[in-house]
This record gives C-alpha cells, structure tokens and sequence, in this order.
C-alpha cells in the first residue's frame, strides 16, 4: 500500500490545525440568532464563508458549523423577506 503524498511546503495537512475556527462557531450563533433578528441572518452569512476559507486554509476544524451558519443564515433571511412581501401586501 503506497502512502499520499506530502502536502506542500507551507501548507498544512489537514486536521493539524489549531482547534475549531471562532468565526465558524461565531456564524453559527449568528444564524441561529437570525431566527430572532434579522442582522443574524447577515452575519452569519459572511462570517460563515470567511470561516471557510479560513478553515481551507489553514487546516483548523469547523467547517460543518460554518456550512449549518450559512444555511441558517439564508433560510432566516429568506423567511424574513417572505413576511416582509406577505405583511406589505
């Protein structure tokens, strides 16, 4: 059985990083708090696609709480637009 190749110079292997990524866990909280307030739902989303680069990057964790943000985040922005459209018309 041949073994993978090394990762690059300067790249870092995955799963040898330094913990759970803070904007992950922060775009997490912020789209589970868009449920409650519409600027959650924003945050979340751009703080989940950060945290996703960040995370590709750098080898750290967290890339499901990121992706649960960003879901999150445009499911509470979509349903706060439906209400807006319904209570307008």
């Amino acid at each position: 059985m041949t073994q993978p190749p090394p990762p690059p110079p300067g790249t870092p292997a995955p799963g040898t990083g330094q913990g759970t990524n803070g904007l992950a866990v922060a775009s997490l909280v912020c789209g589970i708090l868009g449920w409650l307030c519409g600027i959650g739902a924003i945050l979340a989303i751009i703080l989940g696609f950060v945290a996703k680069n960040q995370i590709r990057t750098s080898g750290q964790s967290g890339d499901g709480m990121a992706t649960a943000g960003i879901i999150l985040g445009f499911v509470s922005l979509a349903i706060a637009i439906i209400v807006a459209i319904v209570i307008n018309t």
